[in-house]
């Protein structure tokens, strides 16, 4: 049986009816969590890379990408978008970041017009966006690039919060014309997200959904932005609002009371459900048939 690459198995996704839910995180657990409850598709974002690692996505590096890629690759089969950022430099710095994520295991980057060194006060919504003739440089050397036919090249552009929707529109079919297999675009309102299938018809589209973010862009149910046109919804945050939340309640409450407070069946069944998820039992299995007790 051949095995197909995981960009073939995210082609696949894309071909298929239907929106793709993909949420964003950073750690092999929430992986195997999100392949057991069903999710079809992964993306590993730069807000959830950098909050991962306690810091920003402007201070990673290829290799901290390519390594947390490596990590997920390593527990799960599911495929892969990364976040390639600015592609770490010139086009020439693209095309080496195309590979190395490719060979970590990656099915798919996307490429964005903003400045490199991207900083940190893109979290504020302060972006700063390149002329459309570098993005198109970029794009053309990530698709040049890639080994695997089916390895998904998404181009990005921010250009509709810094100049306005049409020129978003212009760079995302400018993108498409160029070769780029989706296209992930920051519609400002209702109107406009709603709007933009129906301005790039024939171009799969990928939208954000930003939880928690304050410059007032919609987050949008998968079965709405399904119905006006668009194939992949990317949670970029969520998960890492979630942990946080969950983590910094539990602690403060162990710090205070010096008591777990877990209802003792109830936890018991989420550690076997953790050891279930982490394959566990099959270890079990493969030392009762090889190793003396």
């Amino acid at each position: 049986m051949t095995l197909l690459s995981p960009g073939a198995r995210y082609r696949e996704l894309l071909r298929g009816d239907g929106i793709i839910v993909q949420p964003s995180l950073a750690d092999p657990l929430s992986a195997r969590i999100a392949e057991d409850v069903g999710i079809r598709a992964l993306s590993l974002g730069g807000y959830a890379m950098g909050a991962n690692r306690a810091v920003t996505e402007p201070l990673l590096s290829l290799e901290d990408v390519a390594r947390m890629m490596r990590d997920l690759r390593a527990v799960t089969r599911l495929p892969v978008m990364v976040d390639a950022g600015a592609g770490w430099g010139e086009p020439m710095h693209v095309m080496h970041a195309v590979r190395t994520l490719e060979r970590s295991g990656a099915a798919a980057v996307h490429i964005e017009d903003q400045i490199y060194p991207k900083r940190a006060h893109y979290h504020k919504g302060v972006e700063h966006v390149v002329p459309l003739d570098e993005l198109l440089q970029k794009v053309r050397a990530a698709l040049a690039a890639r080994v695997d036919p089916d390895f998904v090249i998404c181009a990005r552009t921010d250009a509709m919060r810094t100049h306005g929707y049409a020129e978003g529109i212009r760079r995302a079919r400018a993108c498409a014309e160029a070769g780029a297999d989706l296209v992930m675009i920051f519609p400002g309102d209702d109107e406009e997200t709603e709007a933009a299938p129906r301005n790039l018809p024939d171009i799969p589209l990928v939208y954000v959904n930003s939880t928690g973010n304050d410059q007032g862009r919609g987050v949008y149910p998968a079965h709405v932005l399904e119905g006006w046109g668009w194939k992949v919804v990317y949670d970029s945050i969520s998960v890492t609002n979630v942990t946080f939340a969950a983590v910094k309640e539990f602690l403060a409450r162990l710090h205070e009371t010096g008591d777990p407070g877990f209802h003792r069946e109830t936890v018991i069944g989420v550690r076997k459900d953790v050891e279930r998820t982490i394959g566990l039992e099959e270890l079990y299995a493969l030392e009762e048939s090889t190793v003396e007790r």
